[in-house]
């Protein structure tokens, strides 16, 4: 699937729940990529509604700037495989906090204390909540 046949929200109103359905589903792929690393406490919040710049946030942890690393690496070759493509990185190699933004949904990947310490799920506490268990079939 190319990443631009999607890239507008307003270009066909008959597309809406392919647009949802798309943005749930790389938000679920990208939380089943995360657990392929061994993530922790994986999330994904349901922003439709609430936010203006994106659907979903799916929320991780990783037990240290390596495994943070190994977990986004990860869930970028698992969407590429699939045809998403990433539109922006933020964070570098050695970070506690690595972002990643796929327009509709925005991957966030923690150490444990900076996600303490910016309590995204406090922050958009309104925000329906997946738990996200593995699923080998992703």
């Amino acid at each position: 699937m190319e990443r631009n046949s999607y890239n507008s929200k307003e270009s066909n109103l008959k597309e809406a729940p392919l647009l949802e359905l798309i943005g749930k589903e790389i938000a679920e792929i990208a939380a089943n990529s995360a657990l392929d690393r061994r993530a922790l406490d994986v999330v994904i919040l349901d922003l439709k509604g609430l936010s203006s710049f994106a659907d979903y946030f799916v929320i991780c942890s990783g037990t240290s700037d390596t495994h943070v690393d190994g977990i986004a690496r990860n869930i970028e070759d698992k969407l590429d495989e699939k045809g998403i493509k990433i539109w922006h990185r933020e964070g570098e190699r050695r970070s506690t906090w690595l972002l990643l933004d796929y327009i509709d949904v925005i991957v966030h990947i923690f150490l444990k204390d900076a996600r303490e310490f910016y309590n995204l799920e406090r922050l958009w506490g309104d925000a329906p909540r997946t738990i996200v268990e593995y699923r080998k079939d992703q």
